[in-house]
């Protein structure tokens, strides 16, 4: 049977959020100066999807802070295909040198691309980028991978996206960082959540997350002046 429901767009996305209605959620931020370092998804890439701007999550909420931080400064240095051994080599100086107050920080799937990845030096580079990354006194946020995120020729790979995103979890919440959690996001089940490599959630899915990083820090203010 032919499906005769409309198609979202990013005005009827009950996920997506107004740059009005979310800058509003976020009034009173303090964040002046928002870094991004990591990979593709850090990035935001993925392709353009009808109905749907197309920008990628990070540049949708550096405009969006931008609202409440007229004058906020961005940086983002995220690079397709970089693992958490090329973000600390090639990423942290420049991200430390331009002092940030939130910064977004990578959750490693790159690594998972291996025949066989060594989760303990994962978590031991993870560790270390945290590590950095809490000396600039930053709010840290980042991603968990959503289950849509499917490498087929790795039979294990839920059982790699589970063992690390459990890696995030716990490594976020020993240094206090904001995690928005992606894997059970209902979004997963979207028939056109995906580009067409099949890896990146498209823009529908970048407006999404976008969203979703706006209430999860939007919670995070009202728990600091409750």
């Amino acid at each position: 049977m032919t499906s005769t429901a409309t198609p979202l767009t990013e005005e009827t996305d009950p996920f997506c959020l107004s740059t009005v209605d979310a800058a509003a959620m976020l009034s009173g931020a303090p964040w002046k100066r928002y870094a991004v370092i990591g990979d593709s998804l850090s990035a935001g890439t993925g392709d353009k999807s009808v109905g749907y701007g197309d920008q990628g999550w990070s540049d949708r909420f550096a405009h969006i802070l931008r609202q409440v931080q007229p004058e906020l400064a961005y940086l983002n240095t995220a690079v397709i295909g970089a693992t958490t051994v090329d973000t600390l080599q090639h990423q942290i100086d420049g991200m430390r040198d331009f002092g940030p107050d939130l910064l977004h920080i990578p959750c490693g799937p790159n690594d998972l691309l291996r025949r066989s990845p060594d989760f303990g030096e994962i978590e031991q580079n993870l560790r270390r980028m945290y590590e950095l990354a809490a000396e600039t006194g930053a709010l840290l946020t980042t991603f968990t991978l959503g289950r849509a995120y499917v490498v087929p020729v790795f039979a294990d790979w839920t059982e790699r996206v589970r063992t690390l995103n459990d890696i995030t979890r716990s490594l976020a919440d020993e240094y206090g960082a904001v995690v928005v959690d992606m894997y059970d996001h209902p979004v997963n089940a979207r028939e056109n959540l995906l580009s067409e490599d099949r890896i990146h959630f498209s823009t529908s899915g970048q407006a999404v997350m976008a969203g979703e990083m706006v209430r999860a820090l939007a919670a995070t203010l009202r728990r600091r002046t409750s």
